[in-house]
């Protein structure tokens, strides 16, 4: 370890692994409603252009991840070497792999319970959809460590500048904000990536190709996960918690208004990761840790925290468990016409009564999540991290 390295290094942030765990557990909860049908709104993604609290779940863990990415590539001096490389390259291979493994999983085994040969379950490359949560994780991960160790700490945030400012110019020009075959994000994912291998997704009752995790909207994906790196810089540079959480304030609040501003022109969009999505979201995620490192790590306020540290310490191979879990539970079971979902949710609207639909829905959603708790913690309990 050089001396530079070591003047660095600060003291575990509980703040971290409670927010990673926190925003974990917001993606385990919106994913897996009893009903899509009956949702509280809050938990619902905006249809087009908007937030909604849901909306910042994802963003959220790229932010997280960002600054996780800065922390562990602090004891390779920050430098692109061999070693430091092949982590990077290890890394994202292995989460863009089990990305399209819990994609292929779903197919096989839903084409086995609706009595498909073996082989037809098997080989569904051709129609498998390539881009999804995990292959964007995995692909932010690794192009935007590569270009973090590559280019010089000051010339970072002007490189996420140039992505957003570019990105910002392609939609306006290439009709980016609509939702139609004319939009540029639809006419490139479809043109690179093909269609069978997309998302399609559903808007005012017009269906079209466009995936929310597709390749054109990855680059500013990039972006984002730059700036949570950035403030993982800046955790790193300021020993003291009470200096970080000012910082990181700072910063947030100054990205917040940023995007909040712009969004006159380039509306808040999720589903093509619009510029300004970027710069709010971003903000609200370096207030939201500044303000619980100053709860937490200077305060002390700890009682609340075990329940996210649980998952905050494995988080992606709790989020993949849960992926894994929600297929399982939707397969009808054999000699019957329900799933082990179904019976569950009949058993909780047994106690709310037909009458609290969206009340059944989000109990059978606290409960898979709770579940999935379980599993963390005895992997917590163990002292088992398992690095994905």
């Amino acid at each position: 370890m050089t001396e530079s390295t070591a003047a660095i290094r600060p003291s575990r942030l509980n703040a971290l692994d409670v927010f990673r765990g926190l925003t974990v557990a917001a993606m385990i909860l919106v994913n897996n409603p009893g009903s899509w049908g009956n949702i509280y709104e809050p938990l619902r993604h905006a249809a087009w252009n908007g937030l909604t609290p849901t909306d910042l779940v994802f963003p959220f863990f790229m932010f997280i991840m960002g600054v996780s990415a800065c922390f562990s590539m602090r004891r390779y001096d920050f430098r692109l070497t061999a070693e430091s490389g092949w982590k990077v390259l290890r890394r994202t291979v292995l989460i863009f792999l089990i990305g399209l493994g819990i994609v292929w999983f779903a197919r096989f085994v839903r084409g086995v319970a609706a009595g498909k040969s073996i082989a037809d379950c098997i080989f569904t490359f051709g129609t498998i959809r390539v881009l999804g949560v995990f292959p964007r994780l995995a692909i932010c991960y690794g192009i935007g460590t590569t270009l973090a160790l590559l280019i010089p700490r000051k010339a970072l945030g002007w490189t996420v500048t140039a992505l957003l400012a570019v990105y910002a110019l392609v939609l306006l020009l290439g009709r980016g904000y609509e939702f139609s075959t004319d939009n540029i994000i639809y006419i490139v994912d479809n043109y690179i990536i093909g269609p069978n291998h997309l998302y399609t997704d559903t808007v005012d009752g017009v269906s079209l190709k466009l995936d929310p995790e597709g390749l054109l909207s990855t680059v500013p994906s990039i972006a984002h996960m730059l700036i949570g790196w950035l403030c993982g810089s800046m955790i790193l540079r300021y020993k003291d918690n009470g200096e970080r959480c000012c910082r990181l304030f700072v910063t947030g609040t100054a990205l917040l208004f940023a995007g909040l501003l712009l969004s006159y022109g380039l509306p808040l969009n999720k589903k093509i990761w619009s510029p300004t999505f970027v710069l709010t979201t971003c903000g609200m995620a370096a207030s939201v840790l500044a303000l619980m490192i100053w709860v937490i790590d200077v305060r002390g306020y700890r009682r609340w925290t075990p329940f996210f540290e649980v998952i905050g310490v494995n988080p992606l191979f709790v989020y993949c468990v849960s992926t894994v879990l929600a297929i399982l539970f939707g397969v009808k079971i054999a000699g019957t016409d329900t799933s082990v979902h179904g019976l569950i949710m009949d058993g909780i609207r047994a106690v709310t009564g037909e009458g609290q639909p969206k009340l059944a829905s989000l109990i059978y959603a606290l409960s898979f999540l709770c579940l999935n708790w379980c599993i963390g913690y005895i992997l917590y309990l163990k002292k088992i991290y398992i690095k994905i």
